[in-house]
């Protein structure tokens, strides 16, 4: 991780300058581990604390009268995170996760309270026996925007495009949109970044448009799990005709999941049929996904039912798959927004200048997909763990 972060370009001004960049990103992103690392005062409070043998470790300047080595001030923290390469920083970061997943780095390791296994470890664990995934899956990547609240910049509302890997919840890559209305050259921007021959990636309908299909199964050599709607009436029309007829028609190409939790009880069904480019570019196959919500006592009381289209032909993907698949781009929700909103207190940030709200955001991913890949399911449980700093440090094995 020092070695990516090292990678940053630092855009202060040679002459006095006296703490390294690099000091500074590393005690920002310790920090952010932490409960109530959430702003930047909170963050110079945890770093103006650290040992010196980790001090020294990092690079941190030494006073020569003294011998210990120093923290920069909290104005430097904000300085530097007000002005950074935020774009440079996305890719020090997710660099580093990839670097981890393909064994090229050590995983990070986040020190554990003794005792059994924390609820929501629990609960993964029984929802994978339940519910294994199907065999012959291919890696897969969700990607969808976010707003910082609060937080703007000339153009317009800072908002973040973002991709999260299907397993193991690791955050791929980020990309800052100019205004709202870019959204999708931000996100086929940030798929490019991401070309990896054969990941299937989830979109949701806002970039269901033939630019985006024509990028992933042209130049990315990738595949697409797309919804049809109101963007795309025509596409949608003919998958609806495709897919017309009794549930009794269908039993071949259909696969039915049920879950139970949360205080609901939900059915997932899904039928698939040929389809091809005349319908959209790149197309193999379009389903219809009904979704029926209802109480424990088994008494139904929703329906929804969404139309979508994919690159991935039949002997890739069955029903079953399209349906793992498509469950599984809510991650992005549930494991990325949701997580930086409620357990690091995204919305409620009051660090609305410069670059630092996207800066924050970027080590946000940077720690959620530490805890993930030292197979941690709870990051709010996760960040109690780290009672001391050595603990901190000890995360990117520093």
């Amino acid at each position: 991780m020092l070695r990516r972060l090292a990678q940053v370009p630092d855009r202060r001004a040679r002459r006095g300058l006296r703490h390294p960049l690099v000091v500074v990103l590393v005690l920002t992103a310790c920090a952010t581990l932490v409960v109530g690392g959430d702003c930047v005062a909170a963050i110079w409070q945890w770093a103006a604390r650290s040992p010196q043998d980790k001090l020294a470790r990092i690079g941190a300047r030494r006073d020569p009268l003294t011998g210990r080595y120093l923290v920069p001030s909290e104005r430097t923290f904000w300085r530097v995170l007000t002005d950074l390469d935020a774009d440079a920083l996305d890719s020090a970061t997710c660099g580093y996760t990839a670097d981890v997943v393909r064994g090229a780095a050590r995983a990070p390791e986040v020190a554990r309270t003794p005792g059994p296994l924390e609820r929501e470890e629990r609960r993964a664990l029984q929802r994978a026996a339940e519910h294994p995934a199907p065999s012959g899956l291919l890696p897969a990547a969700a990607v969808d925007g976010k707003a910082l609240r609060g937080a703007h910049t000339p153009s317009g509302q800072v908002f973040l495009v973002g991709a999260i890997a299907h397993a193991g919840g690791a955050v791929m890559g980020q990309v800052q949109v100019p205004d709202r209305r870019g959204e999708g050259p931000a996100a086929r921007a940030l798929l490019s970044q991401l070309s990896v021959p054969g990941m299937v990636f989830t979109l949701d309908a806002l970039h269901t448009t033939k630019a985006t299909a024509r990028l992933i199964t042209g130049p990315l050599h990738g595949h697409y799990v797309l919804v049809l709607k109101g963007n795309q009436p025509l596409a949608r029309a003919a998958a609806q005709a495709l897919l017309t007829g009794k549930d009794a028609e269908w039993v071949q190409t259909t696969a039915v999941e049920d879950d139970r939790g949360h205080g609901r009880t939900e059915r997932r069904t899904i039928r698939t049929a040929p389809a091809d480019d005349e319908l959209f570019p790149g197309a193999h196959q379009v389903f219809r996904l009904r979704r029926d919500t209802g109480t424990l006592d088994g008494t139904w009381t929703g329906k929804e039912i969404v139309f979508g289209v994919t690159s991935l032909p039949a002997d890739l993907a069955g029903p079953e798959h399209l349906n793992h698949y498509e469950r599984s781009h809510w991650s992005v929700e549930n494991r990325l927004h949701w997580v930086r909103d409620v357990t690091f207190h995204e919305d409620n940030s009051q660090v609305r200048t410069g670059t630092a709200p996207r800066v924050l955001a970027s080590l946000r991913n940077l720690g959620i997909s530490a805890f993930r890949l030292a197979g941690r399911a709870n990051i709010a449980h996760a960040r109690r763990d780290l009672l001391d700093h050595g603990h901190a440090f000890a995360v990117y094995g520093i």
